[in-house]
């Protein structure tokens, strides 16, 4: 159908202007001949249209007595087993953002029969749709009289295939589809699996460089690099940090663009990556370091002699809940002296480059040289730390080391050296070109033109983590690096010493995503980094992606290597590791269609707990944990979930085996899956099971043995055929002698694959 004719074949000639002069043209004419024709164009069959649905409201008290209300949306658009919105006619004479009309359909969507994202109203003249999380403003409005110029952006939001939806919870969205063949397809791309190996230790160029507050695994970003863009293409961090993104990128042959609001980060990134001639640099620290040992002070009137003629940081205070109120208070009056003096000779380097690099090398040095940093009591505790990193706060160490600045200084110059061998072949004086690191902000990329970028990876700021700009007040003080009142107001975090809100912070990172949205490509992709543990903030992600544009593709479970000890604590409060969410800006995106709630909470967990256990032949609580939490977020159920399965202990336990040795849960042997998991699923789980459990026995067992043990166990769902479970039994296992089984030895196929 040619959008442009949409309107004359719905409506056949009718006047929307005569339509207020009609007096016979009420509420149901709207309904009948403006409201069913376009439901039934968008492609609703007249099984998904609910008409007039009465849906019980809570006791209305009248005089003495409490006596129920019915609520009777005109609509209600169904698609399997959920709601995906609700439509309600108004006569031509009514508004469609009249607020007491929007509230009305607004207590139809919530209702929990029906729990639909959007709901809309419609006059016969005008359309408005709203979403139930933001009811102050459409998101779509239009006459109707300009259906023509509406009709695809009508049919992106409303129409059956702008929907996930079906009750069945599948299991594969955080999974790794098979690579396509062929050409790379940008539109066709491929979830990754959890990447196990974390190579946090091993890239020279991120270990031991400069400490910061947060700093993604480098090898995973090298795999979604690589996974959604080309060699050649753009790959922007607008929250870059220190550059993992960027320099990852570069590493891989992309061009790249960093940008973070702290001046500190963008000094590092861009000082580190810069390339100069390591021999004028080694000969500069050697310079340096001789000039040092010479004037070092060694007795009080030294120090106190020193601390009048070099400068250092002075009267600059520190965040609220600082253990000092300035910079100069972190330091003893002989680190500040020795400080002071380093600086000063650093500073007489005539050639920039070289002179920026010491520079990079004293700031790295200040993590050990300042009174926030103790080194344990024995050997055997490990190195030390400093309390800015640990606590995240300024906070003074009951025993401060006395680190020697000089061998400090020059351990970080060796690191700095093997970080540039190591850069030096991918990162020249050419390729040096391909990439901007900016300080500036992610709320306003308009210096990047629009759809110039091929991928984006970002870990944005999670809410009052971590105030950055205040924790970094000590390095940019010594580097002399400005910080504005204007990048405190532009800082995406809550709270920090502007005391900023919490829709503060809701906006930026709003702001920042319809940023992104702008400048990638259409059929590229956007991998935002979450491990927020408030479920409000995904939802945020998620919406202010859809409203902009883009199709939400889903979510993978990604371990840091941090501990998991608060979330075995709080499972649905605390995060193990990130979820890394997936998004593409496509023409045409479908939406997420949030679940009923309508349905037994207790059957949506125990589904998902059995669809990982199957999935995974088995699976520890971190695994059920994150799968919850992913089904919950998306589905939107998280928030009752937290409720009602702080703990899932006694579930786990009372219903599934635990191996204490391998630490994962199981099916109790013999015991059946208690709800809807997918039949070839099933059937490898319990093939799995079973002839691991022969195996241990010494015994192959033949096919007949094999169906007549598992053939029970399938009963509660979709019986299969024999041939079914033979096509599965190949899949896993092999054949020995005539017709007797065993699983394949490792090395010959994934038993964890269909």
């Amino acid at each position: 159908m040619d959008k442009d004719n949409i309107k004359e074949k719905l409506f056949n000639g009718l006047d929307f202007q005569k339509i207020l002069e009609d007096k016979d043209f009420k509420e149901d004419s709207v309904r009948e001949a403006i409201i069913m024709p376009i439901l039934m164009e968008l492609g609703y069959k007249q099984h998904n249209i609910i008409r007039s649905k009465n849906l019980e409201h809570p006791y209305l008290k009248i005089g003495s007595k409490k006596r129920p209300i019915t609520l009777v949306p005109d609509y209600a658009l169904k698609l399997d087993n959920n709601f995906a919105w609700v439509l309600d006619a108004k006569s031509p004479k009514e508004k469609v953002k009249d607020s007491d009309n929007v509230e009305q359909v607004y207590s139809y969507a919530t209702h929990p029969e029906i729990r639909s994202t959007y709901f809309a109203l419609c006059n016969g003249l005008e359309f408005s749709l709203f979403k139930t999380d933001s009811t102050n403003v459409p998101v779509f409005y239009f006459h109707l009289n300009e259906l023509d110029e509406n009709w695809e952006k009508l049919k992106m939001y409303l129409s059956p295939e702008s929907f996930h939806h079906g009750k069945i919870l599948t299991y594969d969205t955080t999974t790794a589809t098979a690579k396509p063949k062929g050409n790379f397809d940008y539109s066709n791309r491929p979830l990754l699996e959890e990447i196990g190996q974390l190579k946090r230790q091993s890239a020279k160029r991120h270990k031991g460089v400069h400490g910061y507050f947060t700093r993604q695994v480098w090898n995973v970003v090298a795999e979604y690099i690589k996974n959604f863009s080309q060699k050649g293409d753009v790959v922007l961090d607008p929250f870059g940090g220190t550059g993992v993104t960027a320099i990852e990128a570069l590493m891989n042959n992309r061009q790249a663009i960093s940008i973070d609001i702290n001046p500190m980060p963008v000094f590092i990134v861009k000082t580190l990556i810069e390339p100069i001639k390591l021999n004028e640099f080694t000969q500069a620290f050697e310079r340096t370091k001789i000039e040092y040992l010479k004037r070092e002070p060694k007795t009080a009137s030294e120090i106190k002699a020193l601390l009048k003629s070099t400068s250092y940081p002075k009267a600059i205070k520190l965040p609220k809940g600082s253990d000092v109120s300035s910079i100069e208070e972190l330091f003893s009056n002989e680190q500040l002296a020795k400080l002071g003096l380093l600086k000063s000779i650093i500073k007489k380097e005539k050639k920039r480059d070289i002179r920026e690099n010491l520079l990079l090398v004293f700031s790295a040095s200040l993590y050990k040289i300042n009174r926030t940093y103790q080194t344990p009591k024995t050997v055997s505790a490990g190195g030390g730390n400093s309390s800015i990193f640990a606590y995240y706060r300024y906070r003074v160490a009951p025993n401060p080391s006395n680190e020697n600045l000089i061998s400090v200084f020059e351990t970080r110059f060796k690191k700095i050296i093997e970080a540039k061998k190591e850069l030096q072949y991918h990162i020249n004086n050419e390729s040096i070109k391909e990439i901007k690191i900016v300080k500036g902000t992610a709320t306003n990329l308009k210096w990047i033109n629009k759809e110039s970028v091929d991928y984006i990876y970002t870990d944005p700021p999670y809410g009052n983590k971590i105030p950055y700009l205040d924790l970094s007040v000590m390095w940019n003080s010594w580097l002399d690096l400005e910080v504005t009142e204007e990048d405190y107001a532009q800082e995406a975090i809550e709270g920090g010493e502007h005391q900023k809100t919490k829709d503060d912070y809701n906006g930026l990172i709003a702001q920042s995503i319809k940023e992104m949205y702008r400048v990638l490509k259409f059929d590229r992709w956007m991998s935002f980094v979450f491990a927020h543990k408030d479920p409000g903030f995904w939802h945020l992600i998620i919406d202010t992606a859809e409203s902009c544009g883009f199709e939400y593709a889903g979510a993978v479970p990604q371990k840091n290597g941090q501990t998991s000890f608060k979330k075995r604590q709080n499972p649905f409060t605390v995060l193990s590791g990130q979820l890394i969410i997936n998004f593409r800006k496509v023409r045409n995106p479908r939406a997420i269609m949030k679940a009923n709630l309508g349905m037994d909470i207790a059957e949506i967990v125990m589904q998902t707990i059995e669809g990982i256990i199957a999935k995974n032949n088995g699976a520890s609580l971190e695994q059920i944990n994150d799968e919850l939490i992913i089904k919950g977020l998306e589905l939107g159920f998280l928030d009752l979930m937290k409720k009602e399965y702080a703990d899932l202990t006694p579930i786990l336990l009372g219903s599934f085996n635990y191996n204490e040795e391998k630490e994962i849960f199981t099916l109790k042997e013999k015991s059946k899956f208690k709800t809807s998991i997918d039949v070839r699923l099933r059937i490898k789980y319990y093939l799995i099971s079973y002839l691991r459990r022969k195996e241990r026995e010494n015994h192959s067992p033949s096919f007949d043995e094999i169906i007549l043990d598992i053939l029970p166990l399938l009963k509660n769902g979709v019986t299969p055929e024999h041939q079914t479970v033979l096509s599965v039994l190949e899949d896993i296992a092999e054949r020995v002698g005539h017709d007797s089984w065993r699983l394949k030895r490792e090395g010959q196929g994934d038993l964890f694959d269909l």
